[in-house]
């Protein structure tokens, strides 16, 4: 099986000229990408990284990782009344998806609030695992937006198994370490 995997930090609040949004992507656990909502700029780590680079690929998730970041953001505004803190609050995101003989077999998201995990979104069967009851009103606010649960089932299952096939693709091609 092979996976991809999209770590998002998103800050409710940054100092100017310091990213409120950071991603870094991995394949099949070794980082290639990384992005800042600072420079709006995917930054090509290691061999994959510097041979996707200059793929339609590579552009497309350039743009939609800065889409998906200021969404995760407005999703962090609309919940912090909800968050017992004081001060800015960082929402972690882990979207993943894997690939076996040339399906989608597993795609799910994990959020984690100020560095603690709280909820897990299935997107293949579309259900909501609280693993922090403190987050038990922020499912019940996400379970209730449909378009929000379509959304990050679209792009864990759809977007993001795409990219995983094309990357792979460019993977196989390269040759191996000696």
């Amino acid at each position: 099986a092979h996976s991809l995997c999209f770590n998002f930090t998103i800050k409710s609040w940054s100092r100017p000229g310091q990213p409120w949004c950071e991603a870094q992507v991995f394949m099949n656990k070794n980082l290639f990408l990384q992005y800042d909502s600072d420079s709006n700029m995917v930054k090509p780590l290691g061999l994959l990284g510097k041979k996707v680079n200059a793929t339609s690929t590579w552009r497309e998730l350039t743009q939609t990782l800065g889409e998906v970041g200021r969404d995760l953001r407005m999703l962090l505004l609309d919940v912090k009344p909800q968050i017992k803190t004081s001060g800015p609050s960082t929402l972690q995101v882990e979207m993943l998806c894997q690939r076996e003989a040339e399906r989608c077999t597993g795609a799910s998201w994990q959020f984690a609030i100020n560095g603690e995990k709280c909820l897990l979104f299935d997107a293949m069967n579309m259900t909501w695992t609280v693993i922090n009851h403190e987050a038990r009103k922020i499912k019940e606010t996400w379970k209730k937006d449909r378009g929000l649960e379509k959304y990050f089932r679209k792009l864990s299952m759809g977007d993001c198994n795409h990219w995983l096939r094309e990357f792979l693709g460019h993977r196989e091609a390269m040759p191996e370490p000696t």
